[in-house]
């Protein structure tokens, strides 16, 4: 399968520009695709392609991915990016959406889904929730004045680093392939054409910002956030690789503070599962939407 190109277009929010991109349709219900950490919108144009036969499909770029503009402080926490989203939503002016959501993307968009829920319709969310119960409590365990401390270590340390150049397309493209087995070479190709950008030497880097790689030491607590979730009123459903790192909500308890939602889990996946089992993956999306 070859993507046709979608058209580009931008939003402000909180004084950053916005990448998204619009696959057409415009008479069809809406439908977001918001990806995950260090990503960028283009990785979903294997699903964005077939699903805007039926779906008027939006992907946006978070800020400091794709081509959306960077945090002037390398700063990326969790309000930033919800808010973006909402202003996305209220921007393009709909009553109601439908969301496909991945990782960071799911954890956003979990939380704006329990903000309004009147403005969702249906959720999907892979592997989205964030850390694990155990997971957080691990990291909890280290001390609030350690955990401060080492983000003020390492942040200082990435502030002092340049971003990665890879001497050619070709060596980026091996690092991706490197970083998820599972991808076929046509996937892993399209996803670095439009995950890296040329710099002035003729070397090229990935488009998100550094920064990106220190993540805030701090969150809301885990209630706060079991709050959101709870407050969800339209159909959930929640998606996991069996050879992910991320820990299955159907295990670890976090499925029962949500009222209306399953969990399926994939063989033969990781973390980015809509592109290990693609064709799974859709049917699963396409029976969920029609129901």
């Amino acid at each position: 399968m070859t993507p046709h190109g979608p058209t580009a277009n931008s939003f402000i929010s909180q004084r950053l520009r916005l990448h998204y991109v619009d696959w057409g349709n415009p008479e069809a219900p809406p439908l977001i695709l918001q990806h995950g950490g260090r990503d960028h919108c283009r990785s979903w144009d294997w699903v964005a392609e077939e699903l805007a036969r039926d779906w008027h499909v939006i992907a946006p770029d978070l800020r400091g991915h794709g081509d959306s503009a960077w945090a002037p402080d390398g700063n990326y926490e969790m309000p930033g990016f919800v808010y973006d989203f909402a202003q996305l939503v209220h921007t393009l002016g709909h009553d109601q959406v439908t969301i496909v959501a991945h990782s960071l993307g799911g954890n956003v968009a979990t939380r704006f889904t329990g903000l309004y829920p009147e403005k969702v319709r249906k959720l999907v969310c892979i592997e989205g929730l964030g850390p694990s119960p155990a997971v957080r409590a691990e990291r909890e365990a280290a001390g609030y004045a350690n955990r401060f401390r080492q983000w003020i270590s390492e942040r200082r340390a990435a502030a002092g680093r340049s971003p990665r150049r890879y001497p050619t397309i070709e060596a980026a493209y091996a690092r991706m392939k490197e970083e998820n087995s599972f991808l076929t070479d046509e996937q892993a190709r399209h996803l670095t054409i439009h995950g890296a950008s040329r710099n002035e030497d003729g070397t090229w880097s990935w488009k998100f910002d550094p920064y990106l790689n220190v993540w805030p030491f701090e969150d809301v607590p885990a209630d706060r956030t079991q709050e959101l979730w709870q407050a969800i009123t339209c159909p959930v459903l929640l998606l996991y690789g069996l050879d992910s790192w991320a820990s299955s909500p159907a295990k670890d308890g976090r499925l029962e503070h949500f009222r209306n939602a399953r969990v399926v889990e994939f063989e033969n996946a990781g973390h980015w599962l809509h592109h290990d089992q693609y064709d799974r993956f859709m049917a699963e999306v396409r029976g969920f939407l029609a129901e």
